[in-house]
């Protein structure tokens, strides 16, 4: 055994360290949890939105969808053939990254951007990907900022109504909704005519979550909903709180904006995964899995993006990576790679683990005919190294036996646009 495999064993950064079984049960127990209103890590906030309504044609809306990095909108209508046309499809930079900014400053720029869909329809689906709570009127105030946006003063604030004033459009009726739920209602729409069991909404970029379809009778802790009815759950999967985290895992933790909180999001998302591959590599230096040359450039490295390590591992653009730069020898470059492969591949177990475990809340896809319909959206699931492989693999390999479901995975682009648009229609 190298030095670089005596590392990644004494800090269980190896995939082998996952049980998938013991993390879906677990999982699940939270998700239950939550829709009883006991203390979890896993928040299974109502939408108050369900699937099964259907799109008209020829009603315009504006979709637009804040999350991650951007802000974009379109004006989106369906035609007599019910296809899809959309319209002046606009993107800029997701308010309060770069800058803190007030409750005031950061609706009035929302509304700024929104400045030429004033006029286009008195309904806007709104893909918020962030959590809220939600109101049967389909609005929702904000609970906590993820992804590291800088405007404290929006918590406990309803977004959809502070949009419409900052727009002086307090009239118009405005559908919150997460990522999760626009690309579920997405995916349910790219696939009309097909027959699903039922459907799940998975993102896993920037950040990470998910939402499924939850029979009311279940969602005890919320009063007067129809008992034989349904409606989609935004679980907030991201701030799952029993994952098997390592020593790496809590040091990078104590790094970021809010430590303790959205810790499983921080093992395997875009937004975080550059910044826990610097703080394997810089663990992995101190401990001499590097030559010594390498160890002192490493030392005063800043923390790499998750762009940088997968280019990196995939060998695209080397000269303009930070990691040739800092890794001095054949020898070291291959640890690097060797360590930050093993974190991705962790990071598809988990990912597995945490689908394996809503799949099998639902109850649903035990029939080959009607599996479950996944729509998943996200440039690291699909752009990290092997990343999509590896998920497929552990998913596949956990799903048979006792545990055989079958299910689906459907990509559509733009889905937390479209989706957006999907829920003003046909809510």
């Amino acid at each position: 055994m190298n030095k670089t495999q005596e590392f990644l064993k004494k800090h269980k950064l190896h995939s082998s360290e996952i049980d998938i079984k013991s993390i879906t049960d677990d999982f699940i127990s939270e998700m239950k949890n939550g829709l009883e209103g006991k203390a979890g890590s896993l928040q299974m906030i109502p939408t108050y939105l369900g699937a099964e309504g259907k799109i008209k044609p020829n009603e315009p809306v504006v979709a637009i969808d804040a999350g991650g990095t951007n802000f974009r909108a379109v004006k989106m209508t369906f035609d007599n053939n019910l296809n899809l046309v959309t319209e002046n499809l606009q993107q800029r930079k997701m308010p309060a990254i770069d800058e803190e900014l007030s409750n005031k400053e950061f609706f009035a720029t929302l509304a700024a951007y929104l400045t030429s869909y004033k006029d286009v329809s008195e309904k806007i689906g709104f893909c918020f990907s962030y959590a809220v709570e939600m109101f049967p009127n389909k609005d929702g105030k904000l609970l906590e900022w993820s992804k590291e946006v800088k405007a404290p003063e929006v918590i406990g604030q309803m977004v959809g109504e502070n949009l419409l004033e900052a727009m002086g459009t307090p009239e118009k009726k405005i559908l919150l909704m997460n990522d999760t739920v626009s690309t579920l209602l997405a995916g349910q729409a790219a696939t009309a005519g097909r027959k699903f069991d039922t459907y799940i909404g998975f993102i896993l970029g920037t950040g990470t979550n998910a939402c499924y379809i939850e029979k009311n009778k279940n969602i005890s802790k919320t009063a007067d909903l129809a008992p034989k009815g349904n409606m989609i759950i935004n679980i907030e999967s991201g701030n799952f709180s029993m994952m098997p985290r390592t020593d790496i895992d809590i040091a990078f933790d104590d790094t970021t904006k809010q430590p303790g909180r959205y810790t499983f999001e921080k093992m395997i998302s875009g937004g975080y995964f550059g910044g826990l591959c610097t703080t394997a590599l810089k663990m992995a230096a101190a401990e001499d899995v590097f030559s010594s040359e390498t160890r002192v450039k490493m030392k005063n490295m800043d923390e790499l993006t998750s762009v940088e390590v997968n280019n990196f591992v995939c060998g695209i653009d080397l000269p303009a990576n930070t990691l040739t730069t800092v890794l001095l020898s054949k020898e070291d470059k291959e640890a690097a790679v060797e360590i930050i492969n093993a974190l991705i591949t962790r990071a598809a177990k988990l990912t597995a683990a945490s689908l394996a475990a809503v799949i099998l809340k639902t109850g649903k896809g035990k029939s080959a005919d009607k599996p479950v319909l996944m729509t998943i959206e996200g440039t690291t699931f699909y752009k990290m190294n092997n990343f999509q492989v590896m998920f497929e693999a552990f998913l596949q390999g956990f799903f048979s036996g006792e545990n055989r479901r079958f299910y689906e995975i459907v990509e559509v682009p733009n889905s937390s646009l479209i989706g957006a648009g999907i829920a003003a229609i046909v809510n």
